[in-house]
């Protein structure tokens, strides 16, 4: 097979969760799948395992999404490949707490990940993709439709997320560049990334639903924009209304918020 026969996508931070979901059933649909993570082994590791998904070829790199260099040199890596037609910024991080105690470190990474990895990621997919068109899926989270306790600094990043991929969708429309951006604002979902804080009662709010979404059902959400033109897609739709409630009356909001968080604790912690 020439390797220039199909199209290419691009996976960020796809070792694991959601962005391991997603390539794999780009893969099964005909693309060459370029992933990227920071950890070089799982990431070889993952591209290993995707091998067989699909009869298009399956590349992992080691990249930083905090460096735009990086994500330069992906996608020049992922355009030998063949025409780049997807990109998905799905790396991101989370650590919970209040603000005050928040450890520098841990806020400044939530930033650079969260929001300039996808700024940066957009760049370089748009320089990639401007001539042929393509799609560009940014991942945010159902917190970037309102307040979340405990989760601040987090939910702040993917409320930049989310008006960062409609805003560039309205620049690139001037500028009449034939990409289309979507954003996808998942729930909690059983990850690596709710599952490493989960110890933390800071983050009960994410255990208030019945259960956690599953990193397959987002990728299924994520892959049906790439097929369309909708922007934004939430999952599931009932808890965004919810969440921009809260946005919009914060005072009634928060005191209910706090009662979700006693629920939410008691299934974080097994009692319910």
């Amino acid at each position: 097979m020439n390797a220039t026969s199909r199209s290419v996508a691009v996976v960020t931070g796809a070792a694991r969760g959601f962005g391991r979901e997603i390539a794999r059933r780009l893969l099964t649909r005909g693309h060459h799948v370029v992933i990227t993570d920071l950890d070089d082994h799982a990431v070889t590791v993952t591209a290993k395992e995707l091998a067989h998904a699909g009869d298009g070829l399956v590349v992992g790199i080691a990249a930083d999404a905090r460096v735009a260099a990086d994500h330069r040199r992906v996608a020049a890596s992922a355009a030998e490949l063949g025409p780049v037609t997807a990109w998905v910024n799905n790396a991101g991080v989370l650590r919970s707490g209040p603000v005050w105690e928040q450890p520098e470190a841990d806020q400044a990474l939530m930033v650079d990940v969260n929001i300039m990895g996808v700024i940066h990621g957009s760049r370089a997919a748009v320089e990639v993709m401007r001539e042929r068109g393509g799609h560009l899926l940014n991942i945010a989270s159902m917190s970037a439709h309102g307040p979340v306790p405990g989760l601040a600094v987090y939910a702040a990043t993917k409320s930049a997320v989310l008006n960062f991929s409609t805003s560039l969708q309205g620049d690139l429309d001037l500028a009449r560049v034939p990409i289309r951006v979507h954003a996808l604002c998942p729930d909690a979902a059983d990850t690596a990334l709710v599952r490493n804080e989960q110890s933390s009662p800071d983050v009960a709010l994410l255990f208030s639903q019945r259960s956690l979404l599953t990193p397959g059902a987002v990728a299924d959400a994520a892959v049906a924009l790439l097929d369309g033109r909708r922007l934004v897609r939430s999952l599931p739709t009932h808890r965004a209304g919810l969440a921009r409630l809260g946005a919009l009356i914060p005072r009634v909001a928060l005191p209910a918020l706090a009662l979700l968080r006693a629920q939410g604790d008691r299934r974080r912690t097994g009692r319910a």
